[in-house]
């Protein structure tokens, strides 16, 4: 099967494609005919070396993964043809930039009808993270204020749309050129955060999502007993110090394989209340073209590897 690999760390010039055997599944797992693979910021931060979760090179990234079940191991809950996805294996390899990759059952589910597959790509790690965050994390409910930043890209259009299906009323942080957009996701109001200082505007809101290491920033503007989910700064014990003598709520997520919530995603998606925005989607060979897209920052949704 094709694989993307990396001998080494670096840029996206380091990526190429490569042949390597079909994985077999084992007991409880299966073995996805993968049709697109979803990119997200932590694969760079591996792929460069800043983030070495996988270890030395050579490794295959990948987590976010839709396809087609091919075979099935011992003990595993799917049928060979059924359409699946997910996050498996996450934080550890899971190969997703591959042909095929072999994952367990229970870290998968079965693909909305209303999603193609680069669609259910781009979902996984950016909803669970959103989800996690705003449902589990934050307990988002009705008529709440949420503050999100980064608003338009792959966590926070998933984001924006979560927070507006628990009922609440949601304030996106974007540029300007993307605010159209995120009011026809649903976003309440918008923010050009270039032009506007968010902490000299809002105050009183009930949640922050952060995702751009806005940690102190986003506490001015918390009500007390608010809740600061950060994703970016979620092992910083100084700034969850600082929060809770605030008299505010820290919550520090990274995200983790979670089939209840993928099949809460789904549901979303089949209510017509969730849709993952998929800005590219490069075939297989062009990894190291939708690696530079990843690292320019500005993508508008999801980028997405087709296999």
């Amino acid at each position: 099967m094709r694989v993307v690999t990396q001998k080494r760390f670096g840029g996206p010039e380091v990526l190429e494609v490569a042949e390597a055997a079909k994985p077999v599944p084992g007991v409880g797992e299966v073995l996805v005919r993968v049709k697109a693979s979803g990119l997200n910021p932590v694969d760079a931060a591996v792929r460069s070396g800043f983030l070495p979760l996988l270890g030395e090179a050579p490794f295959t990234l990948g987590w976010d993964v839709s396809g087609v079940v091919e075979a099935v191991g011992p003990g595993a809950g799917f049928a060979v043809g059924e359409e699946v996805f997910g996050m498996p294996n996450f934080p550890r390899a899971a190969g997703g930039y591959a042909e095929y990759v072999a994952a367990p059952a229970g870290e998968l589910v079965r693909k909305p009808a209303g999603l193609d597959h680069p669609e259910a790509a781009a979902l996984p790690l950016a909803g669970l993270t959103a989800w996690q965050s705003l449902v589990g994390a934050a307990r988002v409910a009705e008529g709440q204020r949420v503050l999100i930043h980064r608003a338009a890209g792959g966590v926070g259009h998933l984001a924006v749309q979560i927070a507006k299906a628990r009922g609440a009323y949601v304030i996106a942080l974007a540029s300007a050129a993307k605010h159209a957009y995120l009011r026809g996701l649903g976003a309440d109001e918008v923010i050009d955060y270039r032009e506007t200082d968010f902490t000299e505007v809002l105050s009183g809101l009930d949640v922050v999502l952060d995702s751009a290491s806005q940690g102190d920033r986003s506490l001015q503007v918390l009500r007390e007993g608010g809740v600061l989910v950060s994703i970016m700064q979620h092992h910083d014990q100084e700034l969850a110090a600082r929060v809770r003598a605030a008299g505010r709520r820290f919550e520090g997520v990274s995200v983790v394989p979670d089939a209840a919530g993928l099949a809460e995603l789904a549901a979303l998606v089949e209510a017509g209340r969730l849709r993952p925005t998929v800005a590219e989607a490069l075939p297989l060979a062009e990894v190291a073209k939708a690696h530079g897209l990843l690292d320019g920052g500005r993508t508008q949704g999801k980028i997405v590897l087709t296999v």
